[in-house]
């Protein structure tokens, strides 16, 4: 009976140690309520298929994790890798060299009319890179107390403008170890800090177009360059931004920023313009009825963390990418349900492949166009 005592005294302070931790421990994040639209599955023009099953696959080597192909000026392929690294390589994968690397991790990077690379390093800034891969720093803050903490990705508009998405205003992946960490506490925060910046190269000035983001990710031009496509990871939603607009809050603003697509069925991560007017989007993972189940209750996303990161659900792996035109119609709808090419992020369309962004994959995949 001691010993059953004892050790009933010990599993209870167990419990009251565990129960502490999880509503006491300090966490960085403060989430907030939020109501999320119900989930519209796969149905409509998102039906389930198996279009992606047939990927082909380059190999390279031990870098893993193309999250952003272009093909350059030079019609060469481009490749920003896990490690900092940029590959480039014919469109087929053969001669494979490094380009550059940042030492940070670029996430979206677009070329100039003169041919050089502007990169969204995700721990640095935005950078520049020129033909002989020499790096440097174009910008990192809008202001002295402004800091640009989560470059993410980027395009150039023919007058030299480069606007460019800053995911997260709370959490920096320079701060917290990498992308994934800081991307989980600003979505299961749910403060929308992210925002929609342009740098402008004649008067060296960079300023906030738009703001108010959950999690601000993929960027594209429209074909009159008047507007922005933005993804909006943390909420499911792609925006239509008025590309002159200073300082707008998306929340608010209706006349100049209004949500193209409204309740997608995961999250949209890469915009990138193909061919014939399309703008292709790749969905990170499928939505998550966890996630959308706690939008309501900030207390149980706190709980969730101060799990241990393998705890948290994420939802189950499933690659999907879509495209579709200016007035938001989709127009093509690319599934593997398998989930065998992880977390396609988007793809990058030439008049013969399509190549699928991934932000973990150890290969770049491909299918014939």
């Amino acid at each position: 009976m001691h010993v059953w005592r004892k050790a009933a005294g010990i599993t209870a302070l167990l419990l009251t140690a565990t129960a502490t931790y999880l509503v006491a421990w300090p966490i960085p994040a403060e989430p907030v309520a939020w109501s999320p639209p119900t989930a519209p599955g796969y149905e409509g023009p998102h039906q389930v298929n198996t279009r992606l099953r047939a990927l082909q696959h380059i190999a390279i080597g031990d870098e893993f994790g193309p999250e952003h192909m272009v093909i350059g000026p030079d019609g060469k392929l481009y490749a920003a890798m896990t490690s900092g690294a940029l590959l480039r390589m014919g469109p087929d994968g053969g001669h494979q060299e490094v380009f550059a690397n940042t030492e940070g991790r670029v996430l979206g990077f677009a070329f100039d009319s003169t041919g050089r690379m502007f990169a969204a390093d995700a721990m640095r800034g935005v950078l520049a890179i020129d033909s002989s891969g020499r790096v440097e720093m174009v910008t990192d803050r809008v202001s002295t107390d402004d800091p640009i903490r989560y470059a993410n990705s980027i395009v150039v508009a023919p007058d030299g403008k480069v606007y460019f998405t800053d995911a997260s205003g709370r959490f920096a992946p320079r701060d917290w170890g990498d992308t994934y960490e800081a991307s989980l506490l600003d979505i299961l925060e749910q403060a929308s800090t992210g925002r929609v910046l342009v740098y402008d190269p004649t008067t060296s000035r960079t300023e906030v177009v738009a703001h108010g983001l959950s999690f601000a990710n993929g960027i594209a031009l429209s074909a009159d360059h008047q507007s922005l496509f933005v993804s909006e990871t943390g909420r499911y939603r792609i925006w239509k931004i008025d590309a002159q607009a200073r300082a707008l809050d998306v929340r608010t603003d209706t006349l100049r920023a209004r949500p193209l697509f409204k309740n997608l069925p995961g999250y949209p991560d890469n915009l990138m313009r193909g061919r014939d007017g399309r703008i292709w989007v790749g969905l990170f993972r499928p939505r998550n009825p966890a996630a959308d189940g706690s939008a309501q209750r900030p207390f149980v996303r706190a709980i969730l963390l101060r799990l241990p990161r393998f705890l948290i659900p994420v939802g189950k792996p499933y690659s999907h990418v879509f495209a579709f035109d200016e007035v938001g119609r989709v127009t093509e709808d690319l599934q593997d349900p398998s989930g065998a090419y992880p977390e396609t992020t988007g793809v990058t369309e030439t008049a013969d492949r399509l190549y699928i962004h991934s932000l973990h994959a150890p290969t770049i995949g491909w299918l014939p166009r």
